[in-house]
This record gives structure tokens, C-alpha cells and sequence, in this order.
């Protein structure tokens, strides 16, 4: 089992940054990747980044590229989401996940996910 608590979340202007964190416990944390996803109201939930379990390999969602960073500690068992040029429609809670043990490759499939954090809300004002 694996137990996700994301943090950081909070209330920013256009233009502003916000750094997330994922807290992982449970299980070894450099044994499997792990994603961010995130949930506008009245909407699915959508893919944001994901990382592999060394931190060598990312990708993200085109809305997100290039304002976007995801980076991991395996030495302090943490998930980051470095947020600039955030944007109203980037409003959302925002969840982490992880993959299965020995899933070491990122993916953009929420299908592909065994643990979830409770969410942290992220809102921008124009």
C-alpha cells in the first residue's frame, strides 16, 4: 500500500507560481512512477505530467508544457509540481498518483494507476 498527501495548493493570480508536493509513505518510492492529474469542476479528470521512478523521463499535457515542471526525491519520498505562468483554466484540484510496484515507466492513462492522493485545490483569478 501506498499513502499519498498532496500540499501546496492555495489561491494565485494570473501569471503566478505554485509549487505542489506529494508525500509518499508505504512502499519503496523509487519503485515506480508516478503522475499528476488534475479535476476542474464539471469536468473529467485530466492528465497534467508524469515521471518515471528515477526522475530521468517526464512528460505533460500540452496545456501544461513548458510552464510545467514535475521532479521527484526519492530521498525524501516526495512528488513536486512546479507551476508558472498559471492561467484561470489551470483552476482545479489537483491529484497525485502512483503506479503499481515495478511500473517504473510514466504514463498519461489514470487507468494505469493503483494509489491517489486526496487532491489540493489550485485557483487562479484573473
Amino acid at each position: 500500500q501506498v499513502q499519498l498527501v498532496e500540499s501546496g495548493g492555495g489561491l494565485v493570480q494570473a501569471g503566478g507560481s505554485l509549487r505542489l508536493s506529494c508525500a509518499a509513505s508505504g512502499r519503496t518510492f523509487n519503485g515506480y512512477a508516478m503522475g499528476w492529474f488534475r479535476q476542474a469542476p464539471g469536468k473529467e479528470r485530466e492528465f497534467v505530467a508524469t515521471i518515471n521512478w528515477s526522475g530521468s523521463s517526464t512528460w505533460y499535457a500540452n496545456s501544461v508544457e513548458g510552464r510545467f515542471t514535475v521532479s521527484r526525491s526519492n530521498a525524501k519520498n516526495t512528488l513536486f509540481l512546479q507551476m508558472n505562468s498559471l492561467k484561470p483554466e489551470d483552476t482545479a484540484v489537483y491529484y497525485c498518483a502512483a503506479r503499481p510496484e515495478r511500473y517504473y515507466s510514466g504514463s498519461s492513462s489514470s487507468n494505469d494507476y493503483a494509489y491517489w492522493g486526496q487532491g489540493t485545490q489550485v485557483t487562479v483569478s484573473s
